[in-house]
C-alpha cells in the first residue's frame, strides 16, 4: 500500500491536478446528448437524468443480485439524518421504488444527543427538525433516544435462531406470487399511490427520564478514550435498532454505509482487533442477529456520488453533531484511519475503491474446528462467535484468557464466598459457594467479550455503569456455564441413529428430550 507523503524517485505534488471541468462542447457519456453536470471520476461525466438513472440503478441493482428481501417483507430503515441514510431513505421509501422493490418499508431514527453532549434544547431543536422531516414520508415512522438502553431486556443480546436463507427458486416463486396477488387485485390498487394503513409515527412511547439521561452521561463520562466512546455507541445504537425491529415485526434492517465509509471501516476495525468479523462488519448482509438481518444497499456508491445526488435533487437531512464532532485527527482510531483513507483517495484516487473490492472477498466462515458442530458462545456485545483460543495458546489473546482464568481461580473462597450476587441462593451474610457469584462484575462481562469489545472495555475503569441488561446477561452465562457441566451426566442424548428415526416420524409422534427422560422417571426406569 502506497503511504501519503513518501518520495522516492521524485517529490510527490503538494496538490492533486484539477479534475476537468465539463465544458460546452462536452456531452454526457452515457447519453452522448445532454449537458453534463456532474463529474464522478475524471473523464465520466453525466447529465442529470443520466446521472440519477446511474444512481438508482445501484441501489437496485445491490437489491436485486443478492434476493434478501422478499416481496411483503418488512423493512426498517435506520435512518441518522446523514447524507447517505437520508439518499436511502428516499430511494427506498419513493413510490416508484417501492412498488418496484416490493416491500413494507418503516424508518427509525435514535436521538443520540446525551452521548454526544447535547443540551436539553439542542436536543429539543433536534429532534422537532427530524420530526417535520418524517411527517412527510407516509410511510410508519419511530423515534427512539439512546437512554432507551437502560430499559432494554436481555433478551435483545440472546436472538433467536436464524431463518435459513431462501434459495433462488424460492425467491422467483415468492416474486410471481405476489405478482399474481397484485393482478388479481385488479387495476385499481395498481394505480394508486402505494401507502400504508397507518402511516403515522409508531414510536416506542414515552421520552427518556432524568435517571436514564444521567446513568447515560455517567456512562460515556466512564470511558477515557474516544475510540471505545465511538465503540460502545455503535454498539448501544445497534442493540437498540435491533429491540425497534423486533418489537415492530421487521425482519430486515437497512443501513446507510457508503463505500467510502466501509472503506474507513474495514481499515478501522484491522486495527481494533476486529479482522475476525470483517466480512460480517462491511459485507451487504449481516445474520449474526438471527432473526433480524442487516443489510447494506449503499455499499457501492461513493460519498461524492451521495453528496452530489442529495444536493441535485434536494434530498432533507438533518446536521446532527455525531461524538467526534471537532475533534483533533489523532483523538481516535476511527478519527485517524478517516483522514489517513481520504488523504490518500486525493493522492491515489483508486484507494477507497481497492479497499472495498478487497472486502467483497472476504468470506464467512466459521473457526476451525468449529464448522460441523454446534453455534458456539458469542460476544456480550457484538453477538459475534468469539475468537477465544486455548490456555495452551502462544497468542497474546490466549495469554490474557489465561492469566484472567488463573487469578479467578486463585481467589481465596473466604474472600470470594461473602459477597453473593443477584439470583444467590445464599442467604444474607453466608458464604456463596458459586463460581457464577464469586466473579465480580468485571469478571463475568470480560470473559464474555471477543478480542476487539475486551480491548475496548478496558478503557472503563469500572463496568457497573454499563446498561442492566448487559450485566444481567452476563450473569445469566456465567451461571448457565457453572450448571452445565455439573448437570451434564444427567442429560439424555439420543445417539445419530435415534435422531434419525425420530425426524423419520411425524412431527405428533416425536418427543423432546426432557418429554422421555419425565415419561423414564415417572416408571422407575
Amino acid at each position: 500500500m502506497y503511504q501519503a507523503g513518501e518520495h522516492y524517485a521524485e517529490p510527490a505534488p503538494r496538490e492533486p491536478p484539477p479534475a476537468p471541468r465539463p465544458g460546452r462542447a462536452q456531452k454526457c457519456v452515457k447519453c452522448r446528448e445532454g449537458l453534463p453536470v456532474v463529474v464522478i471520476r475524471a473523464g465520466d461525466a453525466f447529465c442529470r437524468d443520466c446521472f440519477k438513472a446511474l444512481y438508482v440503478h445501484k441501489f437496485r441493482a445491490m437489491l436485486g443480485k443478492n434476493r434478501l428481501i422478499f416481496p411483503g417483507e418488512k423493512v426498517l430503515l435506520a435512518w441518522s439524518g446523514g447524507p447517505s441514510s437520508s439518499s436511502m431513505v428516499w430511494q427506498g421509501l419513493s413510490q416508484d421504488s417501492a412498488k418496484r422493490l416490493r416491500f413494507v418499508p418503516g424508518v427509525v431514527y435514535v436521538d443520540e444527543g446525551a452521548a454526544c453532549g447535547q443540551s436539553p434544547e439542542d436536543r429539543a431543536k433536534t429532534l422537532a427538525e427530524v420530526k417535520s422531516v418524517l411527517q412527510n414520508i407516509g410511510f410508519p415512522w419511530h423515534t427512539v433516544a439512546l437512554e432507551e438502553v437502560f430499559g432494554l431486556p436481555p433478551a435483545v443480546l440472546q436472538g433467536s435462531a436464524q431463518e435459513p436463507v431462501g434459495t433462488e427458486e424460492a425467491y422467483k416463486s415468492a416474486v410471481d406470487s405476489f405478482l399474481q396477488q397484485q393482478h388479481v387485485l385488479g387495476g385499481e390498487q395498481t394505480h394508486q399511490p402505494h401507502t400504508q394503513d397507518s402511516p403515522g409515527p409508531c414510536s416506542l412511547g414515552r421520552s427518556p427520564t432524568a435517571t436514564q439521561t444521567a446513568a447515560l452521561c455517567r456512562l460515556f463520562d466512564s470511558v477515557r478514550t474516544l475510540t471505545a466512546k465511538e465503540e460502545l455507541l455503535q454498539t448501544l445504537r445497534t442493540h437498540l435498532i435491533l429491540h425497534v425491529a423486533r418489537v415492530h415485526g421487521y425482519s430486515k434492517v437497512m443501513t446507510g454505509d457508503s463505500c467510502t465509509r466501509l472503506a474507513i471501516k474495514l481499515m478501522t476495525n484491522l486495527a481494533l482487533g476486529r479482522g475476525a468479523f470483517l466480512a460480517w462488519d462491511t459485507g451487504f448482509s449481516d445474520e449474526r442477529h438471527g432473526d433480524v438481518v442487516v443489510v447494506r444497499p449503499m455499499r457501492d456508491h461513493t460519498l461524492k456520488e451521495v453528496a452530489f445526488y442529495n444536493r441535485l435533487f434536494a434530498v432533507p437531512s438533518v446536521f446532527t453533531p455525531a461524538i467526534d464532532t471537532k475533534a483533533p485527527e489523532k483523538a481516535s482510531i476511527h478519527r485517524l484511519m478517516e483522514a489517513f483513507i481520504l488523504r490518500l483517495q486525493t493522492q491515489f484516487p483508486s484507494t477507497i475503491s481497492t479497499v472495498y473490492r478487497t472486502s467483497e472477498k472476504l468470506v464467512k466462515a466459521p473457526r476451525e474446528g468449529c464448522a460441523a458442530g454446534p453455534v458456539g458462545p458469542r460476544c456480550l456485545l457484538c453477538l459475534c462467535a468469539l475468537d477465544v483460543d486455548t490456555d495452551d495458546s502462544a497468542t497474546a489473546f490466549g495469554a490474557q484468557t489465561s492469566r484472567l482464568s488463573q487469578t479467578l481461580l486463585s481467589t481465596p473462597p473466604a474472600e470470594a464466598g461473602t459477597a453473593t450476587g443477584p439470583g444467590c441462593v445464599a442467604g444474607e451474610g453466608q458464604a456463596c459457594c458459586r463460581v457464577a457469584c464469586k466473579k465480580g462484575v468485571q469478571a463475568q462481562v470480560m470473559e464474555q467479550l471477543c478480542y476487539g469489545c475486551r480491548v475496548n472495555m478496558k478503557d472503563l475503569p469500572s463496568l457497573d455503569p454499563l446498561p442492566p441488561y448487559i450485566l444481567a446477561e452476563a450473569q445469566l452465562r456465567s451461571q448457565r456455564d457453572w450448571v452445565m457441566p455439573e448437570v451434564q451426566e444427567y442429560l439424555i442424548e439420543d445417539s445419530d441413529s435415534e435422531a434419525e428415526d425420530a425426524l423419520a416420524q411425524p412431527p405428533g409422534a416425536r418427543l423432546t428430550t426432557q418429554e422421555q427422560g419425565g415419561e423414564n422417571a415417572g416408571t422407575g426406569l
